[in-house]
């Protein structure tokens, strides 16, 4: 009998082992991690550009903001220039 091995199954077992996570919980917060990473960088712009221009903030602040955020990410976005970012967000 083959028994199918979760491709995260060491990070679910090291989680339930330091969080009180069950398995499956520790499984979807993995899933879930995973998914807002993979994001890709045009979604990221443009998501992000909404969520802080709602917040009331100019693009003059927005876009260096967001060029210093995508640095951040887990995989390495390309460097943007402030016209590469606006171009994502207005076309």
């Amino acid at each position: 009998m083959s028994t199918t091995r979760h491709p995260h199954e060491d990070l679910i077992i090291h989680l339930t082992r330091t969080s009180g996570l069950g398995p499956g919980e520790a499984a979807r917060v993995i899933a879930d991690v995973l998914a807002f990473f993979s994001e890709p960088a045009e979604e990221f712009v443009r998501r992000r550009h909404a969520e802080l221009k709602s917040a009331g903030l100019t693009n003059d602040e927005i876009f260096p903001r967001i060029a210093a955020e995508l640095r951040s990410r887990r995989v390495a976005a390309p460097e943007l220039s402030t016209r590469q970012l606006r171009r994502i967000v207005y076309g």
